[in-house]
């Protein structure tokens, strides 16, 4: 223990306190600016997105085609079936991308929820967000403090979750951050072989939700905002619950245990003197973590490739989920998988639940505004099940699916049945006793 002390030197002590610190601040504390109370990160966003005004249009749109000529260009288009309909499905992202910049078309198109709620609120905001957060993510990741805090969240992640105590870095990133952050983590340690492939695939589909912005969006819309602290606090631990037990069933526990590299490298399990073997980890970490500018270049070129690849797929995807929910009977058909439960739980107007909830598969606000006006114990449990339930196809499938974590649409489907299913259960319990 004495040599391990001496070979820590001060420079690795400042680096792993002032980069964590600043990846801490960045990412998970909020600060009012503007009147506006939210994380550093949106913040500057925010302001980047003002300073740049309109050609923030213009540089979602060469992302999208970037993304879009991407896989052709990489001749990685016809590697699989999978690969192929998603590299289609980014070409159409360019040609909606092209018709809304320069308003072609037909007019139905720019109804306030199809191109403009597409492109205004998911493509420019995730446009700026992801590679801005990407620069900082290396802070908060790079230099200890996911190892640190590994060691100490260890009894508590692995009995529950069945995932590393690391993991708790990726949970608090999506809740506060965003899905996409808690997913560049996410695909960045899985690679470095700190994640198996189980694991990785619990915390992509089980922590990665949507971000506490995300949520006061679905609750102004649900009129949930005076009942805040409620519907937050409560979500967050419905969605934990619902991911402990997910892990426990298929498709999840029959996902394979290896590491993407040949040995991993998992986290040693500590059963005394935590706190002091959760130091030694960082420093050695802080030791090993090369230049900070070369880790910024690595994670910005990382975050990068993953808005390349989400954003053409919002905007074809994404589209494609607005005009089925607005124009076909095809979500109130998937509505009867969850009738049974809105029925068995007794909530008013059940079968309009039931469907809200299938049009979850598509976009995640899209529930909030079918539900408005029922009353609030069926806008409590959609608001909720919007969250906990985690995918939907206009934002976060792609996003999974442009990770290197081993998981099929089929599986991603299958998850997001089960977590409707048990949020369902669950926050009808809790809005029962509540409202």
């Amino acid at each position: 223990m004495n040599s391990e002390k001496q070979i820590i030197s001060t420079r690795d002590k400042l680096k792993f306190l002032l980069c964590s610190a600043i990846g801490i601040f960045m990412f998970f504390i909020t600060v009012t600016f503007d009147g506006k109370k939210s994380i550093p990160l949106d913040h500057i966003v925010t302001v980047l997105k003002q300073s740049l005004g309109g050609l923030t249009a213009y540089i979602a749109l060469a992302i999208i085609v970037y993304g879009g000529v991407k896989p052709f260009v990489k001749k990685t288009w016809n590697k699989n079936t999978v690969e192929i309909v998603f590299s289609v499905f980014k070409v159409l992202g360019i040609i909606t991308g092209f018709m809304f910049v320069f308003n072609l078309g037909p007019e139905f198109l720019y109804a306030p929820d199809l191109f403009p709620f597409l492109f205004n609120k998911l493509v420019i905001p995730l446009g700026l967000l992801i590679p801005v957060g990407a620069v900082f993510l290396s802070f908060l990741i790079g230099y200890g403090l996911m190892e640190f805090t590994g060691v100490l969240m260890q009894p508590v992640m692995r009995p529950i979750w069945k995932t590393p105590g690391r993991s708790a870095i990726d949970a608090v990133a999506s809740f506060v951050g965003s899905y996409s952050l808690g997913l560049l983590i996410t695909n960045r340690v899985y690679l470095e072989g700190k994640y198996t492939k189980k694991e990785a695939m619990i915390i992509a589909t089980g922590f990665s939700t949507v971000s506490a912005t995300f949520m006061i969006i679905v609750a102004k819309t649900l009129g949930l905002m005076e009942n805040w602290n409620l519907y937050f606090w409560s979500t967050l631990i419905i969605t934990f619950i619902v991911t402990a037990i997910t892990v426990r069933i298929y498709p999840i526990s029959k996902k394979s245990d290896e590491y993407v590299t040949e040995s991993g490298d998992p986290e040693v399990i500590v059963k005394e003197n935590r706190l002091n073997v959760a130091w030694n980890e960082a420093m050695r970490v802080s030791r090993n973590s090369g230049s900070i500018m070369n880790n910024i270049w690595i994670n910005l070129k990382d975050g990068i490739n993953m808005v390349s690849n989400i954003l053409p797929t919002i905007m074809s995807i994404g589209l494609l989920g607005l005009l089925l929910a607005t124009y076909t009977p095809i979500f109130d058909i998937i509505g009867y998988i969850f009738y049974p439960f809105t029925a068995l739980m007794q909530l008013p107007e059940a079968m309009l639940t039931a469907k809200a909830l299938a049009v979850g598969i598509a976009e995640m606000f899209l529930p909030a505004g079918i539900i408005a006006n029922a009353p609030i114990l069926s806008k409590y449990v959609v608001g909720v099940c919007s969250v906990s339930s985690i995918l939907f196809f206009s934002a976060s499938i792609p996003c999974i699916l442009s990770t290197e974590i081993p998981v099929s649409i089929k599986e991603l489907v299958i998850i997001w049945v089960e977590r409707t299913i048990l949020s369902i259960i669950l926050a009808a319990i809790v809005g029962m006793i509540i409202f």
